[in-house]
């Protein structure tokens, strides 16, 4: 199975990483960019620059990687490095993704460290928040138009958006109930407007 997903889409000229080297040094690149709202880089990296995915195909993707365990963006690489290379690909891109990241977290810990009780480093760093909001804000915008080929149509999928909205941002919900539950729902009106 892992060799017919890894030849289709060179099959069908789709691009696609060349080699593992690619794919480490893709996801490399990737993980530099992620700052604050990682999602936007993702996106249009994955999509627009690289054409790895569609629309479509992005949303689906991360849609699972947000239902795992762990952090997004880790395992969506896991689950692209799979998909084209298999067990080791999905190990590389595990590694690119994290390899760079871990030691710049490490580099600037130490650096930071002296300087963590400054007012004006206090602020900075809150001032970055709204800037991450914006990145996430602006991809949802920009995803917004493959809604129209979602199954539940646009209505429908914005009910959930604006439900989901109001549970976590308005009621402070945990996010595994807005998740799990407008999720699951999501999940069997979907199932049944296919089967139909």
């Amino acid at each position: 199975m892992n060799n017919h997903s890894a030849n289709e889409p060179a099959a069908q000229g789709k691009p696609r990483p060349q080699t593992l080297t690619d794919l480490f040094v893709s996801f490399t690149l990737l993980a530099l960019q992620g700052f604050g709202g990682v999602m936007a880089v993702v996106q249009q990296e994955l999509v627009e620059k690289k054409k790895w995915l569609t629309q479509e195909e992005f949303i689906e993707d991360w849609a699972v990687a947000q239902i795992m365990p762990g952090p997004n963006v880790v395992n969506l690489s896991i689950i692209l490095g799979g998909r084209y290379f298999g067990l080791p690909g999905a190990l590389t891109a595990f590694a690119g993704i994290l390899t760079m990241p871990l030691l710049l977290v490490l580099i600037i810990a130490i650096l930071y460290a002296p300087y963590a009780h400054h007012p004006s480093v206090a602020h900075a760093l809150r001032a970055m928040g709204a800037v991450a909001a914006g990145l996430i804000l602006a991809t949802g915008v920009r995803l917004i138009a493959a809604l129209k080929r979602n199954p539940l149509g646009p209505r429908v999928c914005t009910a959930l958006s604006a439900l989901c909205f109001v549970g976590v941002a308005l009621l402070r919900l945990p996010l595994i109930y807005p998740l799990f539950g407008l999720g699951f729902v999501a999940c069997v009106m979907a199932y049944r407007k296919l089967a139909a």
